[in-house]
């Protein structure tokens, strides 16, 4: 096996709504699906950066990722840009992980909505 290295996987989610509730439903689904897809173990996250349009600001999404047990992963969270006409009720993340997988085999998840974001990295691994 190679030496590990750190890679950065990318995803997106709309949440329903701006309550504690949908924010901690759409970012746990997101992580889920990540985590599930690149078969990721919690050991190996090195940090994570989660981002919210303006418009959802009910809770913090780290607080979601705590709930799923990564209380001693590195957790930021910040706001989006506020650009005119961008997608309502986003949550992004950029995960960074030890890995021995090349930067073609890590699989990005745009979910919901947020798929119209990037087609072009939801394709099957290249």
């Amino acid at each position: 096996m190679g030496q590990k290295m750190v890679r950065g996987i990318r995803g997106a989610i709309t949440a329903k709504s701006n309550t504690r509730e949908h924010i901690f439903e759409a970012t746990i689904n997101l992580l889920k699906a990540i985590v599930e897809v690149n078969h990721i173990e919690t050991e190996d996250v090195a940090s994570v950066f989660l981002t919210t349009t303006p418009d959802l600001n009910a809770d913090f999404p780290a607080s979601a990722a705590r709930e799923i047990g990564w209380g001693l992963v590195p957790l930021l969270c910040a706001r989006e840009i506020d650009v005119p006409n961008g997608m309502p009720k986003l949550i992004r993340i950029l995960i960074h992980i030890n890995t021995t997988k090349t930067q073609a085999q890590i699989k990005h998840q745009y979910l919901g909505e947020a798929a119209k974001l990037r087609p072009d990295l939801m394709d099957e691994v290249k």
